[in-house]
């Protein structure tokens, strides 16, 4: 589904990410008042009094109250235990993201960035090593891409600069459902990162209209001195990502889906679409309702659920499915529905 991302907030950060926090700060101003800690933190006077004991007693942080500047600030070492914050861990969002733009990095064909992608890469590895060896990390985590779709590095260039530069590109674009090529002009709008391949949101002046455009189904992209024609991010939104998936529509149907008590535990909690409504049934079925523009990526998720999903609406979607399982049943030899 294309929709907007979730907003991490600091209330949220567990306890050695509190650490961790507290650190910086009295090491960013000489004294920090009681107040900016609990701003910071997001939590209350007596989780921080606790956090602050234990840094002290455990950790040997050398926090001391300054009555006149009304604040904590470090003291000075001059021996003793020396303090050493416990080793620091990401959250699920933080490790996926640099897991990823570490392979996405390592994966790149020579280019124009060759020279700034080593100097990253480094980055990325001592910021994963101050938490555990890198060697270790790719051992025991793995980011796998199960669907993406080779792309040549020289066409995603061609179709970025044109986009970054507010130009035209002449196109010639394969259609894998008509199974033909068209040559197209097109005004790029953005990029957009779906499921682990690429597509192009463009203004086709061919067609007259706003489509998204599979970058690996490109056959070839040449740039146009023409100034590409602007469409303000709201009509973007209107037309490309008011529905499910990827394929877009400025009208919106609302699929109205009932799954089964044992899938009910896994669908409850996933992510569909931004818009989507969901309900537990009593007798423990869940009915899941969200909005469309265009079924054809819909009805192929909706299938992986085999008899564990029923389309309840609308009735040209319920159709559309009965049809589907009709034709599958003739492919294996079974009689017609």
């Amino acid at each position: 589904m294309r929709g907007a991302g979730s907003r991490l907030t600091l209330t949220g950060m567990d306890r050695t990410e509190r650490f961790y926090k507290i650190d910086q700060l009295l090491n960013d101003h000489r004294v920090v008042p009681v107040a900016t800690f609990l701003d910071q933190l997001g939590i209350s006077l007596a989780t921080f009094k606790r956090d602050l004991d234990y840094l002290r007693d455990r950790l040997h942080a050398p926090i001391v109250w300054d009555r006149e500047a009304r604040g904590y600030r470090f003291e000075r070492q001059h021996g003793g235990a020396r303090y050493e914050l416990p080793g620091l861990w990401f959250n699920a969002q933080e490790i996926h993201a640099l897991l990823t733009m570490r392979q996405l990095l390592a994966s790149l064909s020579p280019g124009l960035l060759s020279q700034h992608v080593e100097p990253l890469l480094a980055r990325l590895q001592s910021v994963l090593a101050e938490s555990h060896a890198p060697e270790e990390i790719d051992r025991r985590i793995r980011i796998l891409r199960a669907s993406a779709r080779a792309m040549p590095y020289r066409q995603f260039e061609l179709v970025a600069t044109a986009t970054l530069k507010r130009r035209r590109l002449a196109l010639c674009y394969y259609n894998r459902s008509r199974d033909d090529d068209t040559e197209r002009q097109v005004s790029p709008q953005r990029l957009v990162h779906y499921r682990d391949n690429w597509y192009l949101d463009a203004w086709c002046h061919l067609r007259g209209g706003l489509r998204s455009f599979a970058l690996d189904a490109i056959r070839s992209a040449s740039p146009s001195d023409e100034a590409a024609l602007d469409i303000a991010e709201a009509e973007l939104d209107r037309v490309l990502a008011a529905g499910y998936g990827i394929f877009g529509g400025a009208e919106v149907q609302w699929a109205d889906l009932l799954f089964s008590a044992e899938r009910a535990r896994w669908v409850a909690a996933e992510h569909w679409h931004p818009g989507q409504q969901g309900a537990w049934q009593d007798d423990g079925r869940y009915r899941l309702r969200l909005p469309y523009s265009d079924d054809r990526e819909l009805l192929m998720d909706i299938l992986r659920y085999g008899a564990d999903v029923e389309v309840l609406a609308p009735a040209n979607l319920r159709q559309r499915l009965i049809d589907a399982v009709a034709a599958m049943q003739r492919v294996y030899g079974g009689e017609d529905c």
